[in-house]
């Protein structure tokens, strides 16, 4: 679809030298003649761009542009005048105009002109549409008193400087609390960096946290950057913080009393400026005991702790978040819109979900990647969410011997456990508080296999 562009002037001849030209370019063209038909025009044409003379009947140009950026649509100003000056550039550009150039405007110069500021206008819009998409992945659902709570928390810490503690199980959403309190603080425009403490081996987290110099470690090429570097004037995340060793804890404790550190292998100090916000599901007071967490630490990070309830203290969110992450993952893999069942609904609230929001999430887009139909059906759940609770039920009435019935409930146990861990061995024997090789054991006496799923 052609690009359309607004030329607003008072000299005919221009106008249609101007029209003449960009529609030779491929671009659609309206005209206007005074400051008033322009932003009628504006109105109703909504132009990619608007090629703006100063001087005009009835308003002048910074007029209009000032009317122009008050409207909702918003397009790219280039202001044109053979009279121009300092002060109309800079009020010009002071308002938001992209350009501004003099008369005459050779057909070379109005082309080049015109390419730059669409490609600018597009560059923007993709930004935005990037932007927009991001705070949707990272949107916080719900209605329940809970959530409520937990907004209202972060609208009262984000607009401060103070370090932030968030608790809470694994897969309740604890980044997207941190990702919600950098985007409504004074930071908000700086880098937001993540650290995931757990997921680095623990010869490298020190380098990956403050940079390194050239040959540090092995493998170390050249002068790197650390997260604390690349968050500087913004807020560092420092999820799974429980994980860090007792050296790297030391150097964060400095940071965070000083604004100071050395890069591995460098003797040169450096300052910096970030807002630290972490996150662990562990007690880290009980690390502290153990003496496998250091109590100076916890106590700079845990300026405001910020707790983050598992979904089964918040089952009334389940519709919402279950309807959001549908229609999200519906539009990713480009299908038209599925709907849940309602009588697929009572067995997502009635379940627990061990695993969180994370858990629902990926149910979620395998639902989507996987029900046959529009619907998503009560038979398109797994097994262990279907009937949660129905396992056990026919033990009790089969006047088993009290042995049989030990070893029906033991079997059922296992098999529900397995279905719920989608068959992952070490999960389930974390869970049952087994070893492996006696899982094994178990499933080979009690014959299960997945062909029992």
């Amino acid at each position: 679809m052609s690009e359309k562009i607004l030329v607003i002037d008072d000299e005919k001849n221009i106008r249609r030298s101007f029209k003449m030209i960009l529609e030779s370019g491929g671009y659609l063209v309206k005209e206007a003649e005074t400051g008033i038909q322009g932003l009628n025009t504006f109105t109703a044409f909504l132009p990619d761009l608007v090629l703006l003379d100063i001087r005009l009947p009835e308003m002048d140009g910074i007029e209009v542009l000032r009317e122009m950026i008050k409207r909702e649509h918003q397009a790219h100003v280039v202001m044109i005048s053979g009279h121009a000056t300092v002060q109309n550039a800079v009020e010009a550009t002071r308002l938001g105009a992209f350009d501004f150039i003099e008369k005459p405007v050779t057909k070379e110069k109005l082309l080049i002109v015109v390419s730059r500021a669409l490609e600018n206008r597009r560059l923007r819009n993709e930004n935005l549409a990037l932007k927009q998409q991001i705070q949707s992945r990272h949107q916080m659902i719900g209605q329940s008193e809970v959530i409520k709570n937990l907004l209202n928390q972060i609208a009262k810490v984000a607009p401060t400087n103070a370090r932030v503690f968030i608790g809470g199980e694994s897969g309740t959403g604890k980044e997207l609390v941190a990702r919600a309190i950098h985007d409504n603080s004074e930071r908000a425009g700086q880098p937001f960096v993540k650290v995931n403490c757990a997921a680095i081996p623990e010869e490298l987290i020190e380098a990956e946290l403050f940079g390194s110099e050239k040959g540090a470690y092995t493998g170390s090429v050249g002068q790197t950057d650390g997260k604390f570097s690349l968050a500087h004037e913004g807020t560092l995340f420092l999820d799974e913080v429980g994980d860090m060793s007792m050296r790297v804890q030391a150097k964060v404790l400095r940071v965070l009393q000083e604004g100071e550190f050395q890069r591995v292998g460098g003797s040169e100090t450096l300052s910096v400026d970030v807002r630290v916000i972490s996150a662990t599901n562990k007690n880290l007071e009980i690390a502290v005991e153990q003496g496998r967490f250091r109590e100076d630490l916890l106590f700079r990070l845990n300026v405001v702790p910020v707790f983050v309830e598992p979904l089964r203290r918040r089952k009334q969110d389940i519709p919402l978040l279950v309807e959001y992450f549908i229609r999200q993952y519906c539009e990713q893999n480009g299908l038209r819109l599925k709907i849940l069942q309602p009588q697929a609904l009572q067995p997502l609230m009635d379940y627990d979900w061990p695993g969180n929001i994370r858990e629902l999430q990926n149910l979620c887009e395998r639902l989507v990647i996987l029900s046959a139909g529009q619907e998503v059906t009560v038979n398109d759940l797994p097994a262990h969410i279907q009937r949660p609770k129905a396992i056990f039920s026919q033990a009790w009435s089969d006047h088993l011997s009290l042995k049989d019935l030990k070893q029906k409930v033991e079997r059922d146990y296992i098999l529900w456990h397995l279905q719920k861990s989608e068959w992952n061995i070490t999960q389930t024997a974390k869970s049952l508080g087994i070893e492996r090789t006696n899982l094994h054991k178990k499933m080979a006496v009690y014959k299960i296999t997945k062909s029992d799923n």
